[in-house]
Parts: C-alpha cells; sequence; structure tokens
C-alpha cells in the first residue's frame, strides 16, 4: 500500500512532521510538561539533531521530541496517530536514553530520571482514560515509591474520564485529535491558542518546507530500501542492535566496534556473538572472539 502524501499546509499537530516542529519551539515543549505531568518547568533544552532528522543509531526516520529540564530529566515524547502495541516499545526508549548516557560515562548511580510520553488519537490500555501515569512498584508494599527514576505516561484523544483530569489537559488533547477543517476553531485554551500559532508559522516557513520534502524523500527511500530488502536485512539490524545493547549495558564499547560487528553478515555468526556478548569477561575478551570471525 502506497503511503498517502501530503503538503506541509495539509498537516496538523497529530502528524509526526509538525508535532516534532511545534516543539522545537523551548515555550511549546516546556508548556507540553508542564500541562502533561502538573509540573512546574523553569526551562528545557531540545535536542534539535534527534528531532527532525535521519539518526542511523535508531531504526530509520524518528521524529520523537528530546527534552531536558533544568534538573536533568530527560524526556522522550511521541505522537501517535495510528493504533499500536506500544507497552514493549516504551521499555525500549527507556533503554535508549539510559545508554545514551552510560556510553558517555555517566555513572549508574547518576542517571537522571527519565520518562517516556506517548500521545496516542487511541486508547493504549482500553480502559477509557485520558491518561495512564505508569511507575514501577513493590507488589509487598504498594505505598513504596520505587526510586529508579523511569515513567512512562500514555496520553489518549479518546478518554472518558473528564472529571479525573484538568480540563487544558482535555481541551489539548481535543486539539491533537480535531480534524484538519476543525484544528483552528477556538478552543478557549491559552496553550492550545500557542500551539495554533506555531503551527501556522510553520506553514510560511521555507526552513520548515525544506525539511518536510527531505523528511518526505528520507520516508519514501526507507520505504522502498524496506520493500527490496525484506525481512532478512531486518533481522540482521535487530541482532546487530542487540548486540550492542547487551555490550552497552555490561561495558565501555568503543567507538568503532559497531562498525566492526557491522561487518558480520551471517546470521549464525550474530546469534553466537550475542552469547558471547552475555558470557565474555571484558570488552577485550569480546572483540577477540569478534576478531575470529572478521579474519575469515
Amino acid at each position: 500500500m502506497v503511503r498517502q502524501r501530503k503538503t506541509l499546509q495539509e498537516l496538523t499537530i497529530k502528524d509526526n512532521f509538525m508535532f516534532a516542529a511545534v516543539m522545537l519551539e523551548p515555550d511549546n515543549a516546556k508548556g507540553l510538561l508542564e500541562l502533561v505531568l502538573g509540573i512546574e518547568v523553569d526551562y528545557v533544552e531540545i535536542s534539535q539533531e534527534k528531532s527532525i532528522v535521519y539518526n542511523p543509531e535508531y531504526r530509520g526516520v524518528r521524529l520523537d521530541v528530546y527534552i531536558k529540564d533544568n534538573k536533568g530529566t530527560r524526556f522522550n515524547v511521541e505522537m501517535q496517530a495510528v493504533s499500536q502495541p506500544l507497552v514493549k516499545r516504551e521499555r525500549y526508549y527507556h533503554s535508549q536514553m539510559d545508554m545514551e548516557l552510560l556510553v558517555r560515562g555517566t555513572d549508574y548511580e547518576n542517571l537522571p530520571d527519565g520518562y517516556v510520553i506517548f500521545i496516542c488519537d487511541f486508547d493504549p490500555l482500553g480502559m477509557g482514560k485520558y491518561r495512564y501515569s505508569i511507575r514501577k512498584r513493590v507488589d509487598e508494599n504498594l505505598e513504596y515509591n520505587y526510586p529508579d527514576g523511569s515513567y512512562t505516561v500514555f496520553l489518549s484523544t479518546v478518554g472518558r474520564n473528564e472529571g479525573q483530569v484538568p480540563e487544558a489537559l482535555v481541551k489539548f488533547l481535543k486539539f491533537v485529535a480535531a480534524r484538519p477543517e476543525s484544528s483552528n476553531d477556538d478552543f478557549d485554551d491559552k496553550y492550545v491558542k500557542q500551539l495554533q500559532y506555531s503551527v501556522e508559522k510553520i506553514k510560511t516557513s521555507r526552513d520548515m518546507e525544506g525539511r518536510f520534502m527531505l523528511f518526505e524523500e528520507m520516508m519514501k527511500n526507507e520505504y522502498k530500501a524496506g520493500h527490496e530488502d525484506g525481512k532478512a536485512e531486518g533481522k540482521l539490524e535487530g541482532k546487530l542492535e542487540d548486540i550492542l545493547q547487551l555490550l552497552n549495558a555490561r561495558f565501555t564499547v568503543p567507538d568503532t566496534l559497531p562498525e566492526r560487528i557491522s561487518r558480520i553478515t551471517d546470521e549464525n555468526v550474530l546469534s553466537k556473538l550475542h552469547i558471547d556478548a552475555a558470557v565474555s569477561a571484558s570488552i577485550e575478551d569480546f572483540e577477540r572472539e569478534l576478531d575470529k570471525h572478521l579474519s575469515f
């Protein structure tokens, strides 16, 4: 099935590109965090290089919004317009945020809090809630706040519990859910008006027009490559990703190692290296096993 292409002027905030572009404005990102989490934020930093670019570290084109607040807390925010399973996916996102910091030299005990936030145009858990706030718990003592600093929030535009969440959050989610012809309606909310202004400004920006054209081209190429390469390449990439994730969790990984492992195209060898990544006593031991296969 060919993906339906839109122009920049046809996008609403529900479209991934527009959402990422709007959230490049620090005031918009700050307002979103305060609205969703019910906290006050002094300032935020937006990782622009990860928001609207092709990032080979991840699987293809990603339009997540990466935010850091004044306390160092990390936030990964993504718009989800198409219904899909998200529970295991958010676990992967948390691991990616932590791995990035660990590779840079952050100690485990100094890892900052991390939030994964999905804004969904469907009900991800099927309970009729506008907001689902999720954290780990201790079954034997439900009052204990497990202090690992890992939090997940699912927002749903189709919630039914308006009296249990802030009115401003409901208005924001109704704005997200609005069809193109209704997206400029008056939602009687200051933050929504702020977002509407940003959307209109982006639609007249030549820079954003260029970025959107590049994004569309990358999406087209990714779609084409996916069909040409088939499932085999996807399995190899998945195995490579699993190996690196395991190594990063155990050791300090040299910058050259991912490229060296990527030279292996035999699925059976990658499976063997996955085991080696789990049992090697050191990164040097793993590299010796890798060298054996590269020397063939």
